[in-house]
């Protein structure tokens, strides 16, 4: 499964504990250092660090970076299906595509997940249901999200790619060889080869060619051979969560390397 095309190195930036005048600086550093995609995630409070301390909303931030940059994809890792109207959620990300266009194609990945932060439900007055009601409402959602797509005016400038995070077997991966042009996990090597297997074996139930999808992995507190292991798997996108007080930006700047050294070979 083996796809061919290139490594590439996304920062997911937590919008926690710092303030935004912060945060955007140090987007504009990654961008000028060269990462492929800015992420950040869709929660409403911090989820390490002091519960209650400085948070920002995820949507409302990537129109803010969809303005401010001129190269890097943004994107959410992941969106909330729970938090809005799928049809909502299909028109925000149609809108933040053409407000990063910038004359060219939009620059929105819709990363999407079923939730699970229990607190986020609770405070901000959502249903919070099981596991399977969540992943069966997201279920529901995603063809809604692609319709809608199909009628706004303006249409979206590209086909948005969507991502989709996760690896329960039954469920999540039958979404993601349905609908997902990246799938997002969490694994390590020899549970990424056993799942790939799975999301194949679902690829041929759906009449899905699964090799079409990006295989997307953190690269965390994995070593160098970690991380190769997965990409001799297939895995071609990293992400790097960075902590924006006292970002490491170095230890970024080692990963472009890795990656510029493996494209150009």
């Amino acid at each position: 499964m083996t796809a061919a095309r290139p490594i590439r190195i996304a920062v997911q930036i937590k919008p926690q504990h710092a303030p935004y005048e912060r945060i955007r600086d140090v987007a504009a550093e990654l961008e000028t250092m060269g990462v492929d995609i800015l992420f950040n995630w869709d929660h409403f409070f911090p989820l390490s660090g002091d519960p209650d301390g400085l948070h920002f909303e995820s949507w409302t931030m990537l129109a803010a970076l969809a303005e401010q940059t001129s190269r890097v994809e943004i994107g959410a890792l992941v969106n909330c299906n729970s938090y809005r109207n799928p049809d909502l959620q299909a028109d925000m990300a149609r809108t933040i595509d053409h407000i990063s266009a910038k004359g060219g194609e939009g620059r929105f990945i819709f990363g999407t997940g079923s939730g699970w932060f229990e607190r986020d439900y609770d405070e901000y007055g959502y249903e919070f249901g099981t596991v399977g009601s969540r992943l069966d409402d997201l279920g529901e959602a995603l063809p809604r999200i692609e319709a809608r797509w199909e009628k706004l005016n303006p249409a979206p400038t590209r086909k948005i790619p969507v991502m989709i995070g996760g690896a329960g077997e039954k469920k999540t991966l039958r979404l993601v060889a349905k609908h997902a042009d990246i799938w997002h996990s969490f694994a390590d090597a020899p549970t990424l080869e056993r799942k790939l297997g799975i999301l194949a074996k679902h690829g041929e139930d759906v009449g899905r060619d699964v090799s079409q999808i990006e295989i997307s992995t953190e690269i965390g507190n994995r070593t160098l051979a970690e991380v190769e292991e997965q990409v001799a798997l297939g895995a071609t996108l990293f992400t790097i969560g960075l902590d924006v007080p006292g970002a490491n930006l170095a230890g970024v700047a080692e990963w472009l390397s890795w990656r510029d050294g493996l494209n150009a070979g």
